[in-house]
């Protein structure tokens, strides 16, 4: 069904993604995640393959972009994450209420795999609620002072960039800090047990000085940071689906293979109603990612279907990992399964930028004009 709907060139930038995800990702993901270690190359890989900030400029459609992050998820949810951090919250915000001198001076780079960028929003005690930030800068001669801390920052230990928000006199404002200035620390998050792939961290700030020419001149609010987020919700929406299809295929190839009683597994009424319903899960989500993104490339895709989209697809794919992993059997606690890699990632994916209740109640406000927060 999907496929008619798409051109030629979104087939094209989806199968060169395809082919990358499974002949370059997928055979390094498993020691990656077993060991959590992170491949610095992979941003190189991206860029050469012209993916980071592919929508930039018309250069591609949003739903290539989307195509492109479904097949990376389809790897593992850690690899899209670096994708859609470095695309649509650097590049994004920079393309976005970045300087003319700002876009030429970082954005080459940042496409290139050059250098890596990170999104610092969330904090230690305000995820949910970023108005409620403690970050703060305070103007000094020549540019700012900011002090605070941000955390599950991806992937800030490894970061040349960090776009870091701040409240000033009370207005959230965005600015462009660099590796190497004084003051900035970058720990690392230890013990996850969800997108091991990847390095997440803190940035504490201590008294860290950003020239002048560092603030991103554009950015005044709330609503701007919202705009980049929803630009990485829409890649959430499509990439969950591919760690979805994944476990849905991964599923009917053991139901297959697996014989209980004299009979494939697959034979059962109960394991075929599940991949009926993964299936219906699955090209219904796809329906809406892709309307969507043809919203997107027309400039008129509300942010309550993002939210919509985001919540949906979600939890969607988290169910669709729980249950594949249940109809594996033991072997789907098993990593070279890849199965419940992709559950525990999607824990994860179903709680960041944006929870599954939060948007729940981002769509009740919609619908009623009443907002509970």
């Amino acid at each position: 069904m999907l496929e008619d709907q798409l051109s030629p060139d979104e087939k094209l930038i989806r199968d060169k993604a395809r082919h990358y995800a499974q002949e370059k990702l997928m055979p390094r993901v498993l020691m990656a995640n077993r060991q959590e270690t992170f491949d610095r190359n992979i941003f190189k890989e991206l860029g050469d393959l012209g993916f980071l900030g592919m929508t930039l400029e018309g250069k591609a459609s949003f739903v290539a972009f989307g195509l492109v992050a479904r097949e990376i998820e389809r790897v593992d949810s850690g690899y899209r994450s670096l994708f859609s951090v470095q695309s649509s919250l650097v590049m994004s915000a920079i393309s976005l209420y970045g300087s003319e001198d700002q876009k030429k001076s970082y954005l080459p780079a940042l496409a290139q795999g050059d250098l890596i960028g990170c999104f610092g929003l969330t904090e230690p005690t305000h995820g949910s609620d970023p108005s409620s930030m403690e970050t703060h800068a305070k103007a000094t001669k020549g540019g700012w002072i900011l002090n605070g801390e941000k955390a599950w920052i991806t992937p800030s230990s490894h970061a040349d960039l960090f776009i870091v928000w701040a409240k000033e006199e009370g207005v959230i404002k965005g600015f462009i800090l660099r590796r190497g200035m004084d003051g900035i620390e970058t720990p690392r998050i230890e013990g996850k047990f969800s997108l091991r792939t990847v390095p997440t961290g803190h940035i504490i700030l201590t008294n860290v000085f950003v020239p002048q020419e560092n603030i991103l001149p554009k950015a005044s609010g709330l609503q701007d940071v919202f705009q980049c987020l929803n630009y990485g919700r829409y890649g959430i929406s499509w990439g969950a689906l591919g760690a979805a299809e994944f476990c849905w295929h991964q599923a009917r190839s053991y139901g297959l293979e697996r014989n209980q009683f004299g009979n494939p597994i697959a034979a059962t009424q109960l394991f075929q109603a599940k991949l009926a319903t993964m299936q219906t899960d699955i090209a219904l989500g796809l329906q809406g990612v892709l309307r969507a993104g043809r919203l997107m490339d027309e400039g008129r895709c509300p942010s309550e279907l993002i939210s919509l989209l985001k919540r949906n697809n979600a939890r969607k794919a988290l169910e669709i990992a729980r249950a594949a992993r249940d109809m594996l059997g033991a072997n789907g606690i098993l990593d070279e399964y890849h199965v419940i890699r992709h559950m525990m990632n999607l824990e994860t994916v179903n709680t960041y930028e944006g929870t599954y209740d939060i948007h729940s109640l981002v769509l009740g406000r919609a619908q009623t004009g009443l907002s509970t927060f």
